[in-house]
């Protein structure tokens, strides 16, 4: 049975990783340095303000929900190893597993309820917000890299 939803279910991990992959692409090329431009002040309100307003059915669903769709894809390509697009598929789904929704609770989400801690205006908050673009970009840029893999995985697994 699950072997007859591997196409279907590969289709939408495709999807998934393109949305997401493409809203964290925008945000490593244009976002992120755009807000750096800002005075530290300003950049940590509108950061703070995108991490509330990320929080939607919509992108939590292409995040979170192409993760669920990646286990079941995982036990589809070992379960039909033997299958063509097999290797593929597992690769595609760990890549997007491991890369965006583990990098994004391990160390995207801690990073910005750290920054939501720090007073935009104190003393502290330039530096926090130094350091906060650089190790949320750099862990950004992975989430990027391998949502966008995942994606040309599945379409090499689909095909």
């Amino acid at each position: 049975m699950i072997t007859k939803l591997l196409p279907t279910l590969t289709f939408f991990a495709a999807i998934g990783a393109g949305v997401v992959g493409g809203v964290f692409f925008a945000f490593s090329n244009f976002v992120m340095p755009a807000l750096a431009r800002l005075p530290a002040a300003g950049g940590i309100a509108a950061m703070n303000s995108i991490n509330i307003t990320v929080i939607t059915p919509t992108f939590m669903t292409a995040l979170f929900g192409t993760g669920l769709i990646c286990l079941v894809l995982i036990a589809g390509a070992i379960l039909g190893w033997s299958q063509p697009g097999s290797f593929w598929l597992l690769a595609g789904a760990l890549i997007y597993l491991v890369g965006n929704p583990i990098v994004t609770m391990v160390f995207n989400v801690p990073l910005n309820d750290a920054l939501a801690a720090v007073d935009p205006a104190s003393s502290n908050g330039a530096p926090v917000w130094t350091t906060y673009l650089r190790d949320w970009v750099m862990w950004n840029h992975v989430r990027a890299v391998t949502a966008i893999v995942a994606l040309g995985c599945f379409i090499f697994a689909w095909r």
